[in-house]
């Protein structure tokens, strides 16, 4: 039988390779392609070398809408009138078909933008991982969980906005003798923290923007931070991304050598 180091090594490679399973999908960072921004009223767009028919895309207020023969929703032909379009951020996105390519209604701030994905993506066919540093149980760090109900945090992105994003606490820990704080993001609906930060390997092992990281939901006070899950952020596979960066305070004069190490394209 497995001992507890063991079965915690193995979880982290399980945790890995389904990491690099969704990368692999037609639908994963690999395989974006194309960020279109929209502007008021009706857009042509053009998608790869012209070899794709073109459709039209109209945003008024409240209202974005599709319009294109060759263009497909659960494999039907787009209504005369044009298939309203549901944002990501606004729920389950609505998803257009395009011979290989997907594509959906994202919207960021006050921009709207059309996200593209395909199926025969080259990046995936010269896919062959992520290097990443070796795995110690020693960066799964018990983190002191401080609540701030109702608190923002202002968070950057690579566009150069700047958001208020809802912070449910910081979470403090000792790397070296070195005190840490990071200011955490919502996770999801579960009480799970999302870790965006940065730290003294940025820019020569791993990926100068930061990494991610998750952690479970807090439990009296407390949260595993395991800097072995940290991972690379999607700007890495694709310059068609909208990231976010960390924000001042969530850069750590500390070496965290733990996770995936920066990814470079075969």
């Amino acid at each position: 039988m497995a001992g507890p180091e063991e079965t915690y090594l193995s979880s982290v490679e399980r945790w890995h390779a389904e990491r690099l399973g969704r990368l692999r999908t037609g639908e994963g960072w690999l395989s974006l392609v194309a960020l279109h921004w929209l502007t008021p009223g009706l857009n042509d767009v053009a998608l790869r070398d012209g070899s794709v028919p073109a459709f039209r895309v109209a945003v008024a207020e409240g209202d974005v809408r599709a319009f294109g023969d060759a263009l497909r929703h659960d494999g039907g032909r787009l209504p005369s009138e044009g298939l309203p379009l549901v944002a990501d951020v606004d729920g389950d996105p609505t998803k257009l078909e395009l011979g290989s390519l997907r594509i959906i209604l994202i919207r960021r701030g006050e921009r709207l933008g059309l996200r593209v994905w395909d199926r025969e993506a080259e990046a995936l066919g010269g896919f062959a991982g992520i290097d990443r540093f070796a795995v110690d149980p020693r960066w799964r760090i018990d983190a002191r969980f401080e609540p701030r109900p109702g608190h923002t945090i202002p968070v950057p992105d690579v566009l150069g906005d700047v958001t208020q994003d809802p912070s449910p606490g910081s979470v403090s820990f000792s790397v070296g003798g070195v005190d840490c704080r990071l200011d955490a993001l919502e996770g999801g609906d579960t009480g799970a923290l999302f870790l965006v930060f940065g730290d003294a390997t940025n820019g020569a092992e791993t990926y100068a923007g930061g990494r991610f990281l998750y952690t479970d939901p807090p439990v009296d006070g407390h949260v595993a931070v395991d800097f072995n899950l940290a991972y690379n952020p999607p700007c890495v596979f694709s310059p068609y991304a909208t990231c976010p960066l960390p924000p001042a305070q969530n850069r750590l004069r500390v070496r965290i050598e733990a996770g995936e190490k920066e990814f470079h394209a075969a």
